[in-house]
C-alpha cells in the first residue's frame, strides 16, 4: 500500500471532496461550486492510498504571515491508520508555508490531533471577532 500526499489540484476528486464535506458538521450545505472556488483560492492537499483519494485539507494563506487550516478530513474507513498525522506533517512542512507565524483552525472534535502540531486554544479569545452570514 502506497500513500502519496500531493498539492496538485488536478489530482483532486471534487465529487469525493464535495460528498464528504456536505456530510460533515462544518460544511453542510456547501455547494460543489463553492468547494471549487475554495480549492481555487487555497493551498490544497490530497492524500491518496494506492492512487485513490482518502482525504483532503486546505490552507487559506497570504504565504507571509497567516494561514487558516480548513476542511481537513480522512474518510471514516481509513481513520486510525496515522494518515491524518501524515497529512498534517506534510502541511506543516510544506516549503511555501514556512514563513507563516500565525496559524488558526476551528475544530469540534480533533483537538488531540492538532495539539501534536503545536495548536492550542486561543490565548485571548476576546480579541477574536467573527461575522457570520447565513444564506
Amino acid at each position: 500500500m502506497s500513500i502519496v500526499i500531493s498539492t496538485d489540484k488536478e489530482k483532486l476528486d471534487i465529487d469525493f471532496i464535495h460528498e464528504f464535506l456536505t456530510r460533515s458538521y462544518w460544511a453542510t450545505g456547501r455547494t460543489k461550486e463553492q468547494i471549487k472556488t475554495t480549492i481555487e483560492h487555497s493551498v490544497c492537499f490530497g492524500i491518496y492510498l494506492d492512487s485513490k483519494q482518502i482525504g483532503f485539507a486546505r490552507v487559506l494563506t497570504d504565504y507571509a504571515v497567516f494561514g487558516y487550516l480548513m476542511d481537513v478530513f480522512i474518510i471514516e474507513e481509513q481513520r486510525g491508520n496515522g494518515y491524518a498525522k501524515r497529512l498534517m506533517k506534510a502541511i506543516m512542512e510544506h516549503p511555501d508555508l514556512q514563513n507563516i507565524s500565525r496559524w488558526m483552525l476551528a475544530t469540534s472534535d480533533a483537538h488531540k490531533l492538532y495539539a501534536q502540531f503545536g495548536f492550542t486554544a486561543l490565548p485571548d479569545p476576546g480579541k477574536i471577532m467573527v461575522k457570520l452570514i447565513t444564506n
